[in-house]
Formats: structure tokens, sequence, C-alpha cells
């Protein structure tokens, strides 16, 4: 199935922000245009949107806020799309927690703020206005990332400037989805940090490692180093070939690169032929490598949004 042709990344952001969605109960309404209305809706005739980004909620926050809501009402909207195919039904676009809180406080009708958003937009919006209100777990901020790329044809540097994170974090935040599914759990959960998780998505056994980790109380430093240690384990060793004595010219041009990159450079050369290794320790090194190669036109330097 061909996918809908790419459309700028940001124009969810702008329209969250012209809807007038901020936390403040004093908000100054949108001027009001052929795609947008507000009004009050039967809360059954709402439904969760698809593209919600936030999975987890938390039974304790939705039961203040029912209470909350009982005493002082439903202050902002809750932004919504019409349902596709169903007359008078709506999809959260935006606020499925006050949605859940007004069910729990037996309210029968909400107020909406209704925008004609594509699939898209809808998922872009989830995004912000969950990663504004800090709601998201890593893991959740991660999906919603690999779907703008995979679903939407946006690329990481669209995502970061639009969202006003760096690339290098938007690309480590989607590696998290590589880890297995049990570390996965343990994230969740809060046995492990990001940082922890991060230091375990290239180690071998993983798993095993993670276990480790919770019941020692490692850092994440010493979860880094304990990676690295079991990656230097005696089998490795035995693969790695034997030093040689090297032509001093390719001495010169392994100090010059290595002066240049800012990073340990290692030239194996034989009989006209050979290959380059770079050691990096951090994901921004290896994009500041990216940068220098490309002259600008790629890493971290990248002028965002030009086509």
């Amino acid at each position: 199935m061909a996918k809908a042709p790419r459309k700028k990344l940001g124009r969810g952001l702008s329209a969250l922000l012209d809807a007038g969605v901020k936390v403040d109960s004093t908000e100054k309404k949108a001027e009001k245009s052929g795609r947008e209305s507000e009004k009050t809706v039967a809360i059954e005739h709402i439904s969760p949107g698809k593209f919600q980004p936030r999975q987890l909620f938390s039974k304790t926050e939705i039961k203040e806020l029912a209470d909350s809501i009982k005493t002082h009402g439903i202050l902002q909207p809750i932004l919504v799309r019409p349902r596709a195919g169903v007359a008078g039904a709506f999809e959260i676009v935006a606020g499925e927690r006050r949605w859940r809180a007004a069910q729990l406080a037996r309210l029968h009708e909400v107020p909406v703020l209704v925008r004609d958003f594509s699939d898209g937009e809808a998922l872009e919006v989830g995004l912000v206005e969950n990663l504004q209100r800090e709601n998201l777990s890593p893991l959740e901020e991660a999906e919603g990332y690999r779907r703008l790329v995979d679903e939407f044809s946006h690329t990481q540097d669209e995502i970061a400037t639009t969202l006003g994170k760096s690339r290098p974090y938007v690309t480590n935040i989607v590696r998290l989805l590589n880890l297995p599914d049990p570390i996965k759990n343990m994230l969740r959960s809060g046995d492990l940090s990001v940082g922890h998780a991060r230091a375990l998505l290239n180690a071998q056994n993983p798993v095993e490692l993670a276990k480790k980790v919770i019941k020692q109380g490692l850092s994440v430093r010493q979860t880094e180093n304990l990676a690295k240690a079991r990656q230097k384990g005696p089998a490795l060793k035995e693969k790695m070939p034997k030093a040689v004595d090297k032509d001093v010219n390719v001495l010169a041009l392994e100090k010059d690169l290595s002066k240049l990159l800012g990073l340990k450079v290692d030239i194996d050369f034989n009989l006209g032929r050979g290959s380059i290794r770079i050691a990096y320790d951090r994901l921004e090194q290896l994009d500041s490598v990216l940068y220098m190669l490309s002259q600008g036109t790629h890493g971290r330097q990248l002028e965002q949004g030009d086509e």
C-alpha cells in the first residue's frame, strides 16, 4: 500500500497552540474557523484516539483529577476530531486523561474542541501535548517517534526540530525499542533507568546483565563498564590479530586523522588495501564525524527544514 504524500512536520504543533490547548484555566479561546468548533458532547460519543501515544494511566492520578472535576468541572476542553464514518462521534486527539476522569466523576457531557486533524497531525499533536506535560514514558515517546518516521515518512531531523529535541536524543530514544521485551518491562516498571537501558543495548546477554544491575543496584557508569568488560571477554581476545609494525606513513596518517576528528583512529594497511577504524564513546561523537566528513550537509549542524 502506497504511503500518503508527506506533509511538513510542525502543522500539528501550530494547530495545538492555535487551538488554545494549554494548561491554564484562564486560557484564551482561539478564533473559530471552518475546521474548528467548541461545544459540549455526550461522553459516550467520544472514544480514545488510535494515535494516542500514552498507554499507561495512573489510577491515583485519574482519581485525583476526577475529584477536582467534581468540584470545579473540566476547565480545559478535550481536543477531538470527527470519527470517520460515524456521524456525531468523535476521537480523542489530546485529553484522554480528562475523559477518563470525567467518566469516573459520572459526568454525562464534556466540553470538546473539534478539529479536522489528519492521522499524522493527530499523532504529532498527541505527542506534543504529552511531552509538554511530561506524561509519556521513554518507551511511549520512542514509539511515537517511530510511528512518525515509519507511518508518516518524517525524518528524525524534522521530529527533533519540531519538538525541541536534539537529533541524537531522538535517535537514542528510538533505539530503546530494540531492547528485549524483559528489559522493556524493567524500564516500564522503573527498575531500570533510561541510562541503564541504553548501556545494555549492545551488551552480550543483556537480560542476564540487567538482572545483575538491579540486584546489585549498579549505577549507569558501572553498567556501562560491565557491558564493555563482557564484550572484551577471552573469546573475543583470541580473535584479535597480533600487532604488527606499521609503516611510518600509515602512523602519520593515523596521527593526523586522530587530531582532526578528536577520536582514536586505527588504519590497517596491507599491499595497497586496508580499512579505517574510528573509536567513539558516545553517539554525539559519531554525529560530529558525519558532520565533518559531509562538510556540514549532514549531522549535528544540518539546517532543518530545507527540502
